[in-house]
């Protein structure tokens, strides 16, 4: 599954439904003209008695309120997003630079590791067919017992790897299901604002209702970091992977001997961070640009965040563990079936070997 595409049709998605601004430009522009028309002759019938000058000023706020309501698509949400736009870019930007040198030290590992395997001649078989066949090929026809004993060892490091890549993906797929979760609900908060953002701006021409103006462009603004805050996280947590794989290949080039088991088990610890931190993302643009209003959302936000987490581990636990326990089964039961057939057959030769000495 290609996430990038997913991602991608978000935008899109977001781009199609940004013409339904104008579906609301109509009403908006009702309810401001009403606004404008209270605004500006409660503020004239104030100075006239008083016998004071009229402001103009102040009353030219609902007619700038109006040209952004008419030319709302254009003025406000492209302004908006134009600014905007470089922030998510040069994050972006450093997301993919790290993510390509993460993937680059993950295929140096990698190779490192099957190059250590295969010059120490007591692994080589497990990681090459050709010195397998070769130590199958020296053992003879009573040595069953041994080839049996090669195929386990070669099956169990097999399913070892196996389950490591499969613990390995499955938190790889949650840690972007959780990206996607957070692009879904910011696409759709940045929709419901731009298309209901003329009505919020027409409110805003009534007193008692200006905080309205400000409070959508501190939300709007806010959840649009949510993208570059993303990204930003991702780019941390593959500096972090860069650095553990760093890590293992330096201590592999030094100890041959060298165990890869706790640098796995302290990856698979960082994905379920990652998973759980991808939820916070809205707390901390909120810190960027302080929205009020919000921290329901924050707040329902984390607690599915919390349980996310504890269904990654609880799941990574349970899948590990009842592969395991298949897999030893298996094993065992492999082995004791090959251990029998082995016995059988070189009881098997011994008999025939006893028979011609017999009939000689």
């Amino acid at each position: 599954m290609n996430f990038d595409n997913l991602h991608q049709i978000l935008r899109q998605l977001y781009d199609d439904m940004m013409p339904l601004c104008g579906d609301m430009v109509g009403v908006a522009k009702g309810i401001a003209g009403l606004g404008a028309l209270f605004y500006v002759a409660y503020r004239v019938w104030q100075s006239l008695a008083r016998a004071e000058p009229i402001d103009v000023f102040p009353l030219l706020r609902p007619l700038a309120i109006g040209i952004c309501i008419m030319f709302f698509p254009t003025i406000v949400i492209g302004t908006i997003n134009s600014v905007m736009s470089p922030i998510v870019q040069g994050t972006h930007g450093m997301m993919e630079t790290q993510t390509m040198d993460m993937n680059q030290y993950a295929q140096q590992r990698d190779q490192l590791e099957y190059e250590i395997k295969r010059r120490n001649p007591e692994t080589a078989y497990l990681v090459d067919d050709d010195v397998f066949e070769e130590r199958l090929s020296e053992l003879g026809i009573t040595d069953v017992g041994s080839k049996a004993g090669l195929y386990i060892d070669r099956g169990m490091f097999q399913l070892k790897k196996w389950l490591q890549q499969s613990l390995r993906n499955l938190l790889e797929l949650l840690f972007q299901a959780a990206a996607l979760v957070i692009d879904v609900i910011r696409t759709f908060f940045l929709i419901v604002l731009s298309i209901l953002g003329p009505i919020a701006f027409a409110f805003a021409v009534w007193d008692g209702f200006q905080s309205s103006l400000t409070g959508w462009l501190m939300r709007y603004i806010s959840v649009y970091l949510w993208l570059p805050v993303s990204d930003l996280f991702s780019s941390i947590l593959a500096r972090i992977q860069i650095l553990m794989l760093q890590n293992d290949i330096t201590r592999m080039q030094q100890d041959p001997n060298f165990s890869l088991d706790s640098s796995d088990a302290i990856y698979i610890i960082f994905m379920i961070i990652g998973i759980i931190g991808y939820f916070t993302i809205p707390t901390v643009a909120g810190w960027i640009v302080q929205a009020g209003g919000g921290g329901a959302m924050s707040r329902g936000i984390n607690a599915m965040a919390m349980k996310g987490g504890a269904f990654a581990g609880g799941l990574a636990g349970a899948a590990a563990g009842n592969i395991a326990g298949q897999a030893g089964k298996g094993a065992g039961a492999i082995g004791g079936k090959l251990k029998q057939g082995a016995g059988a057959l070189v009881r098997s030769i011994k008999n025939r070997r006893q028979n011609r000495q017999n009939n000689s």
